[in-house]
């Protein structure tokens, strides 16, 4: 994890989130955390392979199809597919600010493949909670 003031600089560059993973069940971290930042005035992508609209947004149905540079790419998706969605992030241009894992989510291989990249990861935390906790 990155420390306070670092996470705090990144943050504070971040105006537009990818969401992987996002649906709009009530109860659901992913729908209270992608209803939090777009509360927070940011820009929130919703990114999943079959929903065509969540939050009531337009939804994509990969980072590929995203038609806007995002900031940031939050990952609420099993560790396993995290490495996929890794490569994915590498493919945008311009390339994000950081790849981020939520609670309970981490991927050694994700982390190598964005070494180097200028890409910040950032696993196992709650992107809402920081986001919050930092007074964002």
């Amino acid at each position: 994890m990155l420390f306070d003031d670092e996470l705090r600089a990144l943050l504070q560059k971040v105006k537009t989130v990818a969401v992987i993973g996002a649906v709009d069940k009530p109860g659901r971290p992913v729908d209270m955390v992608g209803r939090a930042l777009a509360a927070a005035g940011l820009a929130v992508i919703p990114v999943h392979p079959k929903r065509r609209d969540v939050w009531g947004l337009p939804t994509y149905p990969s980072l590929a199809e995203v038609p806007v540079p995002v900031d940031l790419v939050d990952v609420f998706r099993a560790p396993e597919h995290c490495a996929a969605h890794a490569r994915e992030t590498l493919d945008l241009a311009p390339r994000p600010l950081a790849f981020w894992m939520q609670s309970g989510i981490a991927s050694p291989e994700a982390g190598a493949l964005l070494a180097g990249s200028g890409i910040r990861v950032v696993e196992d935390a709650c992107l809402m909670v920081e986001w919050r906790r930092l007074g964002l």
